[in-house]
């Protein structure tokens, strides 16, 4: 049973999702606790059942090398854990629609040389290599590229997994759109598996189940690699604001009023590379209005911080696929992307995840 997989954006998240599928190939069965793993084996399919079979980018240093290569070229910059040997795929170039922001371009660190010659026919590349999933990891902000690759898709026949805060899968004329087509969608922004978002939206819920009201509070994200210099284009950061804000807010009984929550991303420094820290400060009253305050420091490596929830991602699509499950996939949206089209509490969203893969366990069962 093979899962064959494009992915559109050969960056960090990318490099870290690829080495996962070799560090894990031993992987057989959930008999045992793996760190770094939601789910060893998700609906029968192992890690390494998940084939890359098709790449886009538009960096020279990556577009004609075998992605084998391409992940750890420049300006990729997240851990390497794990060899990969050469797969036999090379990188294709992709359109730059707004992938690149004006201030991207260039030989500086963490910037883009956009490769010449000809754009790929992506529809084309999809069908020749009968791909089952697409990964959409364009960069913050790129919304005409998003909806690109998500176009491709459906005229392809695949599934799409929309790692990135465009609003498709959460958008009722795109939902529609794969529904029309019988093809499964997971988004949209991935969550990583403890990351700034979901420590956030924990500690809320938190406050508010112990009986603590909320004042105030302010998440703020620094970090050195490509997606915090694309960032620095505040223009391109509204998606992703509503998307980051959106899944703290939906996990609290009352909204906070917009000025006193600050959630997104602040600032560059480029010597972190991938290593993200993130400050959360909470502000609020317990028990007869006393002030309580929370801070908390959160370091974590970026990129393979969301790999482990993709490579599920890509699980539950491919089961979808099996089971003939169209459109958003209500469960595995909720657990793992910041801004799916119905939010829920983690623990709910977790619950219902684990029925979504029962039901392909016993379908194989019997």
């Amino acid at each position: 049973m093979v899962i064959r997989v494009a992915i559109a954006g050969v960056g960090n998240c990318a490099s870290s999702l690829i080495q996962g599928l070799f560090y894990y190939k031993n992987v057989k069965s959930n008999g045992e606790t793996v760190p770094g793993l939601m789910h060893n084996v998700l609906g029968g399919y192992k890690i390494s059942d998940i084939e890359i079979v098709a790449a886009f980018d538009i960096d020279a240093r990556k577009v004609g090398k075998d992605v084998s290569e391409a992940i750890f070229s420049e300006p990729n910059c997240t851990k390497v854990f794990a060899d990969v040997p050469k797969l036999g795929v090379n990188v294709d170039k992709g359109p730059v629609l707004d992938g690149v922001a004006e201030h991207m371009e260039g030989a500086e660190k963490n910037s883009f040389v956009i490769a010449e010659g000809k754009e790929a026919d992506v529809v084309s590349v999809l069908k020749k290599s009968k791909v089952d999933v697409l990964v959409n990891y364009m960069p913050v902000g790129s919304e005409k590229a998003a909806k690109f690759y998500a176009q491709a898709s459906l005229d392809a026949n695949c599934a799409f997994v929309n790692c990135m805060p465009v609003f498709i899968s959460s958008n009722s004329e795109w939902a529609n759109k794969f529904r029309e087509k019988n093809l499964p969608i997971i988004g949209d922004d991935v969550k990583s598996q403890i990351g700034a978002t979901i420590v956030n939206r924990s500690l809320a819920k938190l406050f508010e189940d112990r009986g603590v009201k909320i004042d105030r509070m302010y998440q703020l994200n620094v970090g050195g690699n490509t997606d915090f210099k694309n960032m620095l284009d505040r223009a391109r950061l509204k998606s992703k604001k509503i998307s980051k804000t959106e899944s703290v807010q939906s996990n609290m009984p009352k909204r906070l009023e917009d000025d006193d929550i600050h959630i997104g991303p602040s600032d560059y420094v480029p010597w972190l590379n991938d290593n993200k820290i993130a400050f959360i400060r909470i502000e609020g009253r317990n028990f007869g209005d006393v002030p309580l305050e929370l801070e908390l420091r959160l370091s974590v490596e970026d990129s393979p911080n969301s790999a482990g929830v993709v490579i599920d991602a890509i699980r539950c699509c491919k089961m979808a696929l099996d089971r003939k499950i169209p459109g958003p996939l209500t469960a595995a949206s909720a657990y793992f992307c910041k801004h799916p089209a119905q939010q829920f509490p983690d623990d709910v969203a977790r619950s219902m995840l684990e029925q979504f893969i029962s039901a392909k366990q016993q379908m194989l069962a019997s």
